[in-house]
């Protein structure tokens, strides 16, 4: 792929020093994937309850000039993977600790041994391989000086470490880089330096030796020696025989656009699309941003797809025919007549969005679950608690099927419309983030909302019954669902809880760049 003729482009992102990392780059004149990949590594530094090398997750890439169809596009996957082996549970380093949302609670298991096979660095390198342009050792650069010379700590990293700071004053080596100065049994606060220097030291290895110092050299051995000797499952043969999965994205039109999404076995992408299929007979646009109606039909698409997501036989991600069966128009049918029928009346993930000049699209959301308190030594890295995270393990801890993909709810996306405007998007949130995606999906395509404001906008998210309502609609509108959903919840401000969808968008008709951070988890987004 040849360098791009003129830089430019735009970023949208979980933190600035995240966007800022990739202007870097797209300044420079590397295209989207030089950059999307340069703004990951400096997430791993400026967001590291969301984000590590120690984690996984998935990348949707769309090349420039790409058709209509699934040539030109291909989902990464390179989320974590089950163990080859499975030790007994009285063997494990397996606890559980208490995250304090303020409001509520919530159980998390860390340790040794809630570690899965982590996907994130040789993800980066086959999309290097594949798509960029730029030498890593220059991708990695800004991330380098960042975790070398420090960073401020912002409101929202602070709340974050606050919130899991059980997890990261979990260890010595974790305490000795997140720890606060004023009170050391406590993490870092707002305004607080932070450092990580042997992450800088190992990116730069990393950017010389090439993935294998990861899955086959020094760091897979000094894990996998503390798993064999402190009860983790992790072992050599899990770091060398992991591979990234390059899937066709799962492809759904709405409203005349195109959106081109994760696709099984992760539940995300064919979820949205379910949702949408759902709600393509429906004339939200003539009902109106936020009126009663219209969160009516939101609220009830959303049940229905959670109803479906169980009875369609699609829970955990291990059956991909069944969830592709989601799709069949008997199956919608049934809960069309639902739907249609009705009177008038879930983690630590993060996303970056980029556009170039030339057209390429890359979304990218990562995670590390909440991280399971081990920093490999040497490394400043720490691993994930995959295998900790009740989400992705319905069926109960210690009852994963061995060195199998574990199912994710990330749905990295792009969207064109019928004008060639594209969108690049996705979000946080765990269960959240597919109704966080969809709503912005709506606002642009049956509002006809700017990306800003499409992200900007108030949100809902119904689930299990209850039915969360955000700050921002008009209180009539609110009151008209009351009766309808007898569990409401309504929020006072704007919260992380409703998802973080960090949108790109380049309209071809003015050559006009936009991006917006959502403010919900500090979003920032920087034209160039």
């Amino acid at each position: 792929m040849k360098p791009l003729n003129r830089p430019g482009g735009v970023i949208a992102a979980g933190h600035p020093q995240t966007a800022r990392a990739a202007a870097i780059v797209l300044e420079e004149g590397g295209n989207a994937f030089d950059a999307v990949l340069a703004a990951v590594y400096a997430s791993c530094v400026v967001e590291p309850v969301l984000a590590s090398l120690g984690g996984g997750g998935f990348l949707l890439a769309r090349q420039a000039n790409a058709g209509a169809g699934a040539g030109g596009s291909v989902l990464y996957d390179f989320f974590t993977q089950t163990p080859k082996n499975n030790k007994p549970a009285g063997d494990l380093d397996f606890h559980p600790i208490i995250a304090d949302f303020g409001p509520a609670t919530q159980e998390f298991h860390i340790g040794l041994g809630s570690i899965a096979t982590p996907g994130m660095v040789k993800g980066l390198f086959q999309v290097h391989r594949d798509l960029c342009t730029m030498p890593m050792a220059r991708i990695v650069e800004p991330t380098v000086a960042l975790a070398r010379d420090g960073f401020s700590i912002n409101r929202l990293q602070a709340y974050m470490f606050q919130v899991v700071g059980p997890i990261f004053m979990a260890t010595a080596p974790s305490r000795e880089i997140f720890a606060s100065r004023q009170d050391p049994e406590d993490p870092k606060r707002e305004g607080e330096t932070m450092s990580n220097p042997d992450f800088a030291a190992v990116l730069e290895a990393l950017a010389r030796e090439g993935e294998d110092l990861f899955y086959k050299g020094d760091i897979a051995d000094v894990i996998s020696a503390d798993c064999k000797a402190g009860g983790g499952q992790l072992t050599s043969q899990d770091f060398q025989s992991y591979r990234v999965e390059k899937r066709k994205p799962l492809i759904v039109d709405y409203r005349g656009a195109r959106l081109y999404t994760n696709p099984p076995p992760s539940s995300g992408g064919i979820l949205i699309a379910f949702a949408l299929e759902l709600l393509k007979e429906l004339d939200l646009k003539t009902l109106g941003f936020g009126s009663a109606a219209s969160l009516r039909h939101l609220a009830d698409v959303m049940g229905q797809t959670n109803k479906a997501r169980i009875e369609g036989g699609f829970f955990d991600g291990s059956n991909e025919k069944a969830a592709l069966g989601l799709l069949e128009p008997k199956f919608l049918a049934a809960y069309k007549a639902e739907i249609l029928g009705r009177p008038e009346a879930h983690k630590g993930t993060t996303h970056i969005s980029v556009i170039d000049s030339a057209g390429n699209a890359a979304a990218l959301t990562v995670s590390n679950g909440e991280g399971a308190g081990y920093i490999a030594p040497g490394t400043g890295i720490m691993l994930n608690n995959m295998l900790g995270e009740e989400d992705i393990n319905p069926k109960g801890f210690y009852q994963w099927p061995l060195n199998t993909r574990l199912c994710s709810m990330m749905a990295p996306s792009v969207v064109i419309d019928g004008d060639g405007r594209m969108v690049a998007l996705g979000s946080g949130g765990s269960n959240r983030l597919r109704t966080a995606i969809l709503q912005v999906l709506v606002n642009l395509f049956d509002f006809s909302m700017t990306v800003e404001e499409a992200v900007a906008a108030p949100r809902v998210h119904f689930e299990g019954g209850l039915l969360n309502i955000e700050k921002g609609f008009e209180e009539d509108d609110v009151n008209g669902l009351l009766a309808a959903f007898p569990e409401v919840r309504q929020w006072q401000e704007k919260n992380l809880f409703f998802g973080g969808v960090h949108a790109a968008s380049f309209d071809p008709q003015n050559s006009e760049f936009t991006g917006a951070g959502d403010s919900r988890r500090g979003g920032a987004a920087v034209v160039v």
